[in-house]
């Protein structure tokens, strides 16, 4: 009679249900948070804050997809136009033990012409030097945890749109510490780390999108942003 033999070597499907499963507030590495988030193909949303797990809920159009798109596609306009610089939404980060967030926006300066961050094994490594998040109110933890999180690991601009308090913040790093970028007599914002990027505030909560955009087309013609882009030479060539 023949013998059946079976193998003992655990199927793929197997091994992955074999990781524990990311739950809301856990505690963890972000080693691990990776380990368990790569492991659940279907959530779409996970990110690791100051070492805890944050898993959003839907998020409604109003308070957060449309000034999430408006805002993103401003910074996809900077990026067009600006050599040099990429951005993205929606990625993790890979940014010390305890922080692997996934913010809505953000725009680096790439490798090669001396940015901070890089990509490795298809995750950004590093900090971006400015990171965008659109906040429920100020008593979101994307301006206290998260907020120290970026501070910490040198991210240098950092820009909150909070939508039921109907403001945005716009920090930079200096000295270690986050300070409000002042808010220029015309109520626009000009970035610091990025010539040319201006943000009118008043247009941007109102959801004006071709005003928003006018004004950033105007920065994106001043002269200190054709000096930035002209800057942005890869390092081995200068």
């Amino acid at each position: 009679m023949a013998t059946e033999i079976t193998s003992s070597v655990p199927s793929a499907d197997t091994a992955i249900s074999s990781v524990p499963s990311l739950q809301n507030g856990d505690r963890m590495t972000q080693a691990e948070f990776l380990r368990r988030y790569n492991a659940m193909p279907h959530v779409q949303h996970a990110e690791l804050v100051e070492g805890r797990v944050y898993m959003p809920s839907p998020v409604s159009a109003v308070r957060h997809g449309e000034p999430h798109f408006d805002l993103n596609g401003l910074l996809f306009c900077y990026r067009a136009m600006t050599p040099g610089v990429l951005g993205g939404d929606n990625s993790t980060l890979k940014l010390d033990t305890d922080n692997a967030p996934q913010p809505d926006g953000y725009l680096r300066i790439a490798e090669e012409v001396g940015g901070q961050s890089k990509v490795v094994n298809g995750f950004i490594e590093g900090a971006p030097e400015l990171i965008l998040e659109i906040a429920a109110s100020s008593v979101s933890y994307d301006l206290h945890e998260k907020r120290n999180a970026y501070r910490r690991n040198g991210v240098q601009e950092y820009v909150v749109l909070r939508t039921e308090d109907s403001a945005i913040d716009w920090f930079v790093l200096a000295d270690g510490e986050y300070k409000p970028l002042p808010l220029d007599d015309d109520n626009i914002y000009r970035s610091r780390v990025f010539p040319g990027l201006w943000l009118d505030v008043a247009a941007t909560l109102k959801g004006d999108a071709k005003q928003a955009l006018d004004v950033l087309h105007q920065g994106i013609g001043h002269e200190s942003h054709q000096a930035f882009a002209s800057s942005m030479k890869p390092i081995n060539a200068q």
